[in-house]
């Protein structure tokens, strides 16, 4: 999948989602093309929150490349999605004053 057809079907997955997730989400989701890494793991996703910037969500194509090469269409739709729906899990919880799928993650690694 090339990174036009990534951006097109995020907007498609995006798209299907009730506004309400998005609410104050004001920098949107932006796709990357680059990779990113930390601790030996690839980074598909990150919710940032930022004070000048705002609250935006990050796409890593170019981890989801690496992960997902020689992936049927399914994959990484199924992939682009999960990670949309986990970096809006973050957003929710930020509104809420929570941070509980950050501990999940910490136990998890």
């Amino acid at each position: 999948m090339n990174i036009n057809k990534f951006r097109e079907t995020a907007n498609e997955i995006v798209e299907g989602l009730p506004r309400e997730l998005f609410k104050q989400l004001n920098g949107g989701i932006i796709v990357l093309d680059e990779k990113k890494e930390e601790a030996e793991s690839l980074i598909m996703g990150e919710y940032v929150e930022d004070p000048f910037m705002g609250k935006t969500i990050l796409l890593y194509y170019g981890s989801f490349v690496d992960t997902l090469e020689g992936a049927s269409l399914e994959e990484w739709v199924k992939e682009i999605e999960d990670t949309i729906i986990h970096e809006l899990r973050h957003h929710i919880e930020s509104l809420a004053g929570v941070d509980y799928l950050s501990e999940e993650e910490r136990q998890t690694f």
